[in-house]
């Protein structure tokens, strides 16, 4: 067994975000272990539908699951020095583990690559199933529950970083809790079209179909005990786009968090400071001013977005492969893990903060307060539009000029306006009110909230406390 202590690894993955419980659940399934693993437990489903067919025994087969129980990838990667190939190096390690019987069966007609997309595909597969959804559904519970807790928060609404209409917090949030759980389906749809393959050199089941008439049925049988399915058409690799297209969606749902992040790194600045990140009692901020509070949870995130995203760009690459396979992408797609942990390190750091969530509700209010008679623009224009105003939004757009330089409200400015005037006296008490109350001109924000999370909850089975 090879130690080191984790301060001479070289990537910061696992030196500097590999101290906390969770990235020993990463290891499971994507560690250079576990693939070492996942290749072994392919290579036993090879021998155990070969001793379905009678091929083999099934004492070959009882033989080859306890050599594979017992594996390390410290002795396969000493056979691999030797052999100068992995696969070869693992199947050389099963084989010395079972008896003169037992080892013509091991890697029976396939090529390396049967073994290494299939294990790739499933274990992946198996690291949604059990890690990515829940991690993902974890963050999504507790937006929902941010949404639904601030539903009725009033909060300025801002587009192009000006102050627009008013919306609620939750109503922000429900933003994510949609765009979150579409990603959510999209992986776990596209990690369920994971394929593999045990179709040979070059795809075309040229040594199989030396032992079985039907080689696609005995390919099917072989990824049957890996709940897999095969690729539509393979070369000596599996069709890249399914691959492809989980990465895509794994990338896809980092940009929806960085987002987010960046979203809440912006209300954290000094002269908004609606939302901050708890912060311990003897966390610093800044190494020289004191009385800094530094978003760096949620700049974090973005900052890990920035290296990961990039990546997907070498995923696509790894779409072309000449003729039936060349070597290009074999180093390249050793990295797909790092990129699922990236994911998972920042989305878990969001659950970590934003179960600590700070609203200041008191600055909220301070920030709309600023421009919230000129928010009332809006529903004047249309209000005047529709009670027959050739040219309402003219009217307003100067209205709102000579409201900044008299400091008169613009409900007032249309009062003293003789042409206006009748207009005014024909809009209904709810229409006034809302130009008298700026802050209930939030639309259907709480419904609207209230009606996304119920909708994701639903499909994603998510269940709400309280």
């Amino acid at each position: 067994m090879i130690k080191r202590n984790i301060f001479k690894n070289i990537g910061p993955l696992d030196h500097r975000y590999s101290l906390r419980d969770e990235f020993k659940d990463y290891s499971t399934y994507l560690s250079e272990e576990a693939k070492v693993k996942y290749q072994a437990t392919v290579e036993l489903a090879l021998v155990k539908a070969l001793a379905k067919r009678g091929i083999c025994s099934q004492e070959v087969a009882t033989q080859v699951e306890k050599a594979v129980k017992e594996i390390t990838p410290e002795e396969v990667y000493k056979e691999e020095r030797k052999t100068k190939h992995n696969i070869r190096a693992l199947v050389n390690c099963i084989q010395h583990k079972v008896s003169e019987e037992a080892k013509p069966y091991i890697h029976f007609t396939t090529t390396s690559f049967d073994i290494v997309d299939t294990a790739n595909s499933l274990r992946y597969k198996e690291a949604t199933e059990e890690l990515i959804l829940p991690t993902l559904k974890e963050l999504e519970k507790l937006l929902m529950e941010i949404a639904l807790r601030e539903k009725e928060t009033v909060q300025v609404g801002r587009t192009h970083g000006q102050h627009a209409v008013p919306i609620t917090f939750g109503f922000a949030i429900a933003e994510y809790v949609s765009r979150l759980g579409n990603t959510i389906q999209d992986i776990e749809e596209s990690s369920k079209q994971l394929k593999g393959k045990i179709a040979g050199a070059v795809g075309a089941y040229n040594a199989s179909h030396l032992f079985f008439d039907q080689p696609e049925s005995f390919e099917a049988d072989v990824l049957a005990e890996l709940d897999l399915e095969a690729s539509t058409h393979s070369t000596q690799i599996v069709e890249p786009e399914y691959i492809t297209n989980f990465v895509h969606y794994l990338t896809s749902c980092f940009g929806v968090i960085a987002n987010f992040s960046d979203d809440m790194r912006h209300l954290q600045r000094s002269e908004i400071g609606e939302v901050g990140e708890y912060f311990d009692e003897d966390q610093v901020g800044s190494s020289t001013m004191p009385h800094k509070r530094n978003p760096i949870n949620y700049e974090n995130v973005k900052s890990m977005w920035k290296e990961f995203m990039p990546r997907m760009m070498t995923v696509y690459q790894d779409q072309i492969s000449e003729h039936q396979r060349d070597l290009t992408n074999s180093a390249s797609s050793r990295f797909i893990p790092e990129i699922i942990v990236g994911l998972l390190s920042s989305v878990n750091r969001l659950i970590r903060v934003g179960e600590k969530l700070v609203v200041d509700h008191d600055n909220m209010k301070k920030n709309f307060a600023q421009n919230k008679e000129l928010v009332v623009a809006e529903p004047l224009y249309i209000l005047l539009a529709s009670y027959g105003h050739p040219d309402a939004h003219e009217v307003v757009r100067k209205l709102t000029l000579e409201a900044e330089e008299t400091g008169q409200t613009l409900r007032k400015l249309v009062q003293t306006k003789e042409e206006l005037k009748p207009y005014w006296e024909q809009f209904n008490q709810k229409q006034r009110e809302l130009l008298v109350n700026p802050e209930k001109y939030i639309g259907i924000s709480v419904d609207k909230t209230e009606k996304i999370v119920k909708s994701w909850s639903n499909k994603l089975d998510i269940e709400l406390t309280g």
